[in-house]
């Protein structure tokens, strides 16, 4: 898989964004509503990447810096993993553990000292994957913080 950074507005980027809030809906009955502001996922702030297999977008994930919940989660510059998608089809061929790996090194690159994430617990293959790869659970953080369905986990860089 080749991955490349892209704008988030880019429209393999919107395809892919898209289709991860329809799998969102059909979870937990409505889209993600984590308040994104433009410029979160453009350097310095974050980055925005998409996977392709040949010339088909096929996954894509993103980061962003969270200085302002730092102390709270007790990183010093903590990275936040977001948009984690592999299109249906193209799940199980290690795709998403490659954007993972992509995403923690690019972020590192910049400086993060963590990765952190949020998820659900219905998302039981995404919670695997991230405890498969050194994630632990935290404290809830993020706008999901009071759902009794947030699952939130970090990894030191």
């Amino acid at each position: 898989m080749r991955i490349d950074q892209v704008q988030i507005d880019h429209p393999d980027a919107q395809r892919l964004i898209a289709e991860v809030q329809q799998v969102y809906v059909a979870i937990y009955g409505s889209p993600d509503e984590t308040p994104l502001e433009d410029g979160y996922f453009e350097p310095p702030h974050g980055g925005f990447f998409v996977g392709y297999l040949d010339s088909t977008p096929v996954a894509c994930g993103a980061y962003r810096f969270r200085p302002e919940i730092a102390d709270e989660l007790g990183y010093q510059r903590p990275a936040e993993v977001k948009r984690m998608f592999v299109v249906p089809g193209r799940q199980r061929q290690g795709l998403a553990r490659r954007m993972l790996i992509h995403l923690e090194a690019s972020a590192l690159a910049e400086g993060a000292t963590a990765m952190i994430l949020e998820t659900g617990a219905p998302q039981r293959s995404a919670i695997a994957l991230y405890r498969s790869a050194g994630y632990e659970p935290i404290a809830p953080f993020g706008h999901y913080r009071d759902s009794p369905l947030v699952r939130c986990f970090a990894r030191p860089l």
